[in-house]
């Protein structure tokens, strides 16, 4: 294979290949002055990388923590954040639909009421601190993912492939945008890359079948779904395996005993009562199919819309590095294609359902590069740059102002000494906004509810849908005493002029206008606006 030093990135990573030449060195040298040099060779312990690149990539996604600030889906607060807020500070919060119905598992909120747990305990749970450390922990669990990717590459082929596979990786806008949110699919995707790098790949020196069952058991605690991508790989570790019932009574047995017992231990301690909560999952979301009351899209949305946005204009490179990789990575395309297929038959569909197979197709990505022999550097250039212009855009433009608006309640909060002298009702699609995970204050607060129809019926309308087929007539019946009105008023754009008679006659004012990415649906709009109720002593007043 040709080696190519001068294409871009090169200079990135050129100080790892002075590792190997030191090595050789040291080794002509007495043992006692060999063992004192080898402890500043630039390893840093388990990681088993250069410490110059492990301190990169937790730099990077440091920053990539904070270049994000803009909302994604519901669940990244709603399944985590918020749970986790309850669990700690339970005198206010709320709990969704799906913890009444034991949709979802304490385990992963579990990990940030851990961290909020310690921060009331040390005085300095401040909402800020509330909001950013959770972040970061998911940033540095990304970091330790990417490292070992890189690790298992360079295993797997030489530093070179593992570089570009690295640079893929790292360049990735749907990666940037997901990496540091505090979803179930963000650590599905970490502990899948974790996992692949035990794996029993041919070539891997880090084979571990307990480790990597265990990780692909947590995180189907996690999430049941993280099983699909596992199915292929766990069959065709199976066949190949000579000792198979040692593989499953000695191996896969335990570790699912060990893992499904501390779930439903956890569980049983916060529901009050035994729960197969990964039962109920999948039940409601593949058996029923009951996902799709939140949307549904035509069975090729994945192939045709999704997976070519999630990939973005690492597409090209990814159906090019198919046919030049190695036939024992096809196990790798069977799984995304495996996936992609699976999801396939589900009404609900979402980008980041397909998240945990993006780094099994930057393999392939890094494969391209790697063997291109002309137009590299140009490739290059639009590939860091197209990715970067959209990372940037959708980490601080694109739906931004659901959380810029939640800084305008914590200032609401603690500019009110009296909590029951300001209530908010936010009047939007259900979800649209965190909770009190971002207020952290018992303001009362109110939003639309939407819980899907659990009995039958066939006229079920949601609190939000009779909210949206008449809202002059809604808030009309919802506040006949004056008494009931909030104070504040939070809604999307286009909703102002339907309601504005309700608006004047109630003495409402807009306070704030926050930027929000337009959509084509009719219940949100470009902005999002924040309007006070000013009562007629303060209006004179002024």
């Amino acid at each position: 294979m040709e080696r190519d030093d001068g294409g871009g990135g090169g200079l990135f990573f050129r100080g790892l290949q002075n590792r190997s030449h030191e090595k050789t060195k040291l080794r002509t040298r007495k043992s006692t002055l060999y063992l004192s040099p080898q402890k500043s060779t630039g390893r840093c312990g388990d990681l088993g990388e250069n410490i110059y690149l492990v301190l990169f990539i937790i730099a990077l996604r440091i920053c990539n923590c904070f270049l994000v600030q803009t909302s994604f889906v519901p669940d990244e607060y709603w399944q985590s954040l918020e749970v986790a807020h309850r669990m700690v500070f339970n005198n206010y919060g709320y709990l969704t639909w799906e913890w009444t119905e034991r949709l979802r598992g304490y385990t992963y909120p579990l990990i940030f009421a851990s961290i909020y747990k310690i921060l009331h305990l040390l005085g300095k749970d401040s909402v800020h601190l509330l909001i950013w450390i959770p972040r970061l922990a998911q940033a540095l669990l990304s970091a330790i993912a990417d490292l070992r990717l890189y690790s298992l590459m360079k295993q797997l082929e030489n530093q070179q492939v593992a570089r570009w596979v690295f640079f893929c990786q790292l360049c990735s806008w749907f990666t940037w945008y997901c990496c540091t949110r505090t979803l179930t699919n963000t650590m599905e995707t970490v502990l899948t890359i974790i996992a692949l790098f035990y794996y029993p790949l041919e070539g891997s020196k880090s084979m571990n079948s307990v480790k990597y069952s265990s990780l692909v058991a947590l995180a189907f605690i996690i999430r049941p779904t993280a099983v699909i991508p596992w199915i292929p790989l766990l069959f065709r570790h199976f066949w190949q395996e000579q000792r198979k019932l040692d593989l499953i009574l000695h191996q896969f047995l335990p570790v699912g005993f060990v893992t499904l017992s501390l779930s439903l231990i956890i569980d049983r301690i916060f529901f009050g009562q035994w729960t197969l909560v990964q039962y109920n999952f999948l039940k409601f979301n593949v058996l029923q199919d009951l996902g799709s009351f939140y949307g549904s899209h035509p069975w090729h949305w994945y192939f045709s819309q999704g997976f070519p946005a999630v990939l973005g204009t690492h597409l090209p490179f990814f159906i090019h590095g198919c046919f030049l990789a190695p036939k024992r990575y096809r196990i790798f395309l069977v799984t995304v294609l495996w996936t992609l297929l699976v999801y396939s038959m589900l009404s609900h569909k979402e980008f980041r359902f397909i998240y945990p197979v993006l780094p099994f197709c930057m393999v392939f990505c890094g494969y391209s590069l790697n063997n291109l022999k002309t137009w590299k550097k140009p490739a290059l250039s639009f590939l860091f740059l197209s990715n970067m212009l959209l990372a940037l855009y959708t980490g601080l433009v694109h739906q931004r102002g659901t959380l810029d608006v939640m800084t305008n309640i914590q200032e609401l909060s603690y500019n009110n000494t009296n909590v029951s002298s300001a209530s908010v009702l936010m009047m939007m699609p259900c979800h649209s906004t965190p909770y009190y995970s971002h207020v952290h204050y018992p303001l009362p607060m109110r939003f639309l509810q939407c819980p899907p129809d659990l009995t039958g019926k066939t006229d079920y309308l949601v609190e939000a849908d009779m909210f949206y087929l008449n809202p002059l007539k809604w808030l009309y019946m919802e506040f006949q005493n004056d008494s009931q009105l909030p104070t504040h008023l939070i809604m999307f754009s286009v909703l102002e002029e339907e309601i504005s008679p309700f608006l004047i006659s109630n003495n409402y004012e807009r306070t704030a206008v926050f930027f929000h990415t337009h959509f084509p649906e009719s219940r949100t709009g470009s902005h999002i606006y924040v309007y006070e109720r000013k009562l007629k002593g303060k209006l004179n007043q002024r």
